[in-house]
């Protein structure tokens, strides 16, 4: 039995490609793994609130107490690493804004990337042992080979900034070309339909 943390990161509502990505994608999860059990924090349409003064204040204070302050500072923070801990398997939908990932989810990695919770210096991740799936939209084809490959700083940002807090093992699904006309975009939602359909049974 899995836990599994599901996050989208889309501002949109109903009319996110993302959101009814990882919702199919979660349904069909969950048919195939009944047993399996899911948290959802949705930071698109709830954001997250911005690093501040207290907060590094507290992240970075050597004491084994903090004052009240610093404490409620952190206490955002603390519950969305307790959520990283606590699951087994990640599944989250971000969209790619202006070649990498929506500010809203910068957010979410500015409060859980935080010494002696997620990781250890210089280079110790602390999430081992978790595998994280990572449904993506995108107007154009970045793929390798594509005159635009060089703009994605998409997934190479995700993979690096997990990556330094323990998680490895990634795997990348694709809604590409969606502002390419609507044969370019129904083809792309048909062909990450069927490689979701698959990844349900071997990831």
């Amino acid at each position: 039995m899995s836990h599994i943390l599901h996050i989208d990161a889309s501002p949109r509502g109903e009319r996110s490609i993302s959101r009814t990505l990882t919702k199919e994608f979660i349904s069909k999860w969950l048919q195939a793994h009944p047993q399996d059990t899911t948290t959802y924090r949705d930071v698109g349409q709830f954001p997250l609130p911005l690093l501040n003064e207290a907060w590094i204040a507290g992240a970075f204070s050597k004491a084994s107490t903090l004052p009240p302050e610093l404490t409620e500072a952190l206490r955002i923070s603390d519950e969305l690493i307790d959520e990283l801990l606590a699951a087994d398997r990640y599944i989250f939908g971000i969209p790619m804004y202006n070649f990498s990932v929506p500010a809203h989810f910068k957010a979410y990695i500015d409060q859980i990337v935080r010494v002696n919770r997620t990781f250890q210096p210089p280079q110790e991740g602390l999430l081992t042992g978790k595998k994280m799936l990572v449904i993506t939209t995108r107007g154009s084809s970045y793929a390798g080979g594509s005159e635009l490959a060089s703009y994605d700083f998409h997934e190479p940002y995700l993979r690096t900034v997990f990556g330094y807090i323990g998680v490895t093992d990634m795997t990348f699904l694709y809604a590409e070309r969606l502002n390419e006309g609507e044969d370019a975009r129904q083809q792309s939602l048909m062909q990450v339909r069927r490689v979701m359909q698959q990844t349900v049974k071997t990831w």
